[in-house]
């Protein structure tokens, strides 16, 4: 990380982590808790059968205890109906259930939380599609968990596509200003695609000012050495 000068960007204090929103597609699982054995039974199976589920990523196990975002923005919850969750934070979305699950099952509370929360990353050598493990990561953690970008990964140009509700926008920007951190840039989301392009010309390339210096000294001290040689044989021969 390099503070902005001629060739490293600045970017603006925007940082504002704001609680993911719910969308089309996520997969919730759902716990309800109650003084009622049956009613925990009802919603949760044995004991045993949610353990499993929550260390479980695939596979029909998950499947019996998670529910989708339909394309109508509701979750369709056993004995309760649809419940409309699209658009609201894992919080709210929460207190509407318990709301909907109130008049039929009184004193019980829910646990929701959002499964299979992925990243991908194209590019660099390190493509691939990798889980995110906690509630928010940022673009270094982020590309930790990828295997960092190689050499030639053109850091100048980091892309986001980003999944919003107004379709798919594409963020650009320089990975190595140290501004990064309190950019709107810092802290990625479920379903980004992060993109690495290569540097254009992989034999010249320079990630930072040492690099330049040290390519510009080996490059003279060789044009150097060679006109040297040049004179030394053309010396021997005359």
């Amino acid at each position: 990380m390099q503070p902005p000068s001629f060739n490293i960007p600045a970017y603006k204090d925007s940082t504002s982590y704001s609680d993911y929103r719910l969308r089309i597609g996520d997969r919730l699982y759902v716990k309800v808790y109650s003084t009622d054995q049956k009613t925990n039974t009802w919603f949760n199976g044995s004991n045993m059968g949610s353990q499993v589920m929550l260390s479980s990523t695939q596979g029909s196990i998950l499947d019996l205890y998670t529910y989708n975002v339909e394309s109508d923005g509701n979750i369709n919850f056993p004995m309760i109906g649809k419940v409309k969750i699209e658009g609201k934070t894992v919080r709210e979305a929460t207190i509407d259930l318990e709301k909907a699950i109130e008049p039929i099952f009184k004193y019980s509370t829910a646990e929701l939380r959002i499964v299979n929360r992925n990243f991908s990353v194209i590019g660099g050598k390190i493509s691939g599609f990798f889980p995110i493990p906690r509630e928010k990561i940022n673009i270094f953690e982020a590309l930790a968990l990828a295997g960092d970008i190689n050499t030639y990964g053109d850091r100048s140009k980091i892309r986001i596509l980003r999944e919003t509700d107004k379709g798919v926008i594409v963020k650009t920007f320089d990975i190595r200003s140290s501004d990064i951190i309190h950019s709107e840039f810092y802290y990625i989301e479920p379903n980004d695609v992060i993109y690495i392009q290569n540097l254009e010309e992989q034999f010249f390339s320079l990630t930072n000012l040492p690099n330049l210096i040290s390519t510009v000294i080996s490059t003279f001290s060789m044009g150097v050495l060679l006109v040297d040689s040049y004179n030394q044989l053309t010396t021997k021969t005359e």
